[in-house]
């Protein structure tokens, strides 16, 4: 079993430095940290975490509290989470939490020495949190002096209709269930995009509290007022999945019908067609996060994370 001793050696650099890597303390100059990084894989060092924690009074475990009901967001938060944080020799201790008393509840938890730092992800519930060490990803807060990542919702409603128009829909419906969160900026992002593209707000195509998506658009399809709408916006890759196949057994194609964007993840599945979307970098997201628990010489306080604009390949035929 390889030492310490061993990787110093292989780096070229002394034990202090070696452990200050495996630490992520600064002050280490970049090309010693990756002759280090370098010798631990090529060795497969494994430092004794135990002994690690006693000495630095640090866990290396960062707490992450998973409240968001998306499956395929949640594994990307924490496979861009775990990507950045394994660089750093820092480890994920993952709980789930579906309302905010679990939530309250897995936060004590981690909070009784289990790790450094806790990371509340996608909550749709307002918080109450006041905590130095704990970062809120995505999520609901009440207070504003709270470190925090938020996703600009209004940017991302304004650029999908602005693109939307550019292909010629100007019936634009919205579709935006209970629980899904932010209904006040998605709303407020769609209304900005219709006023500067010369369109009139109609109340009858927009659903912001929907019990779902389903009877949202059932009502739609359903309405003499809203029979023509040609595009549709739904809060994420989850919902469009729900949606297309209703419009399909209803006559409609999709895009040509009705071009469906998605606000949050792109969709991938087969015998579903490819839709335009907003997806966010994971990858900015976690750097931010870990950068930020590396240094933490200032709060992070609230740091907005705008999507891009993703547009299928649209094959003619």
């Amino acid at each position: 079993m390889s030492t310490i001793n061993d990787v110093s050696r292989l780096a070229g650099v002394s034990k202090a430095t070696v452990s200050r890597v495996l630490s992520g303390s600064r002050g280490v100059k970049e090309a010693s940290r990756q002759a280090v990084l370098k010798a631990v894989d090529e060795l497969n060092y494994r430092p004794n975490v135990i002994a690690q924690s006693l000495l630095s009074q640090s866990t290396g475990c960062i707490g992450v509290i998973c409240a968001q009901d998306n499956i395929n967001q949640s594994t990307g938060y924490l496979y861009a989470l775990e990507k950045q944080l394994s660089q750093h020799q820092k480890h994920l201790l993952l709980r789930f939490a579906n309302t905010k008393a679990e939530v309250m509840n897995a936060l004590e938890e981690l909070s009784c020495g289990l790790c450094d730092d806790i990371l509340i992800i996608g909550a749709r519930f307002p918080l109450s949190v006041d905590q130095e060490n704990v970062i809120l990803v995505d999520c609901m807060q009440a207070a504003d002096n709270v470190n925090s990542i938020q996703f600009d919702h209004a940017f991302a409603a304004e650029t999908a209709c602005n693109f939307l128009t550019s292909q010629g829909r100007r019936q634009i419906a919205l579709i935006h269930p209970q629980g899904s969160g932010f209904a006040d900026q998605v709303l407020l992002g769609y209304k900005h995009a219709l006023e500067k593209n010369f369109l009139p707000f109609n109340r009858n195509l927009v659903f912001m509290e929907a019990t779902s998506s389903s009877v949202a658009l059932q009502e739609l399809l359903n309405n003499a007022s809203t029979l023509n709408f040609n595009a549709l916006l739904v809060a994420d890759e989850q919902e469009a999945q729900r949606v297309i196949p209703q419009l399909q057994a209803f006559n409609k194609s999709v895009p040509g019908d009705i071009m469906v964007f998605s606000l949050a993840g792109s969709l991938h599945l087969p015998g579903i067609p490819t839709i335009p979307a907003i997806e966010y970098s994971m990858d900015a997201m976690a750097a931010r996060i870990v950068s930020w628990l590396n240094e933490k010489t200032q709060m992070l306080e609230s740091w907005v994370l705008r999507g891009d604009l993703i547009i299928p390949e649209i094959r003619k035929r």
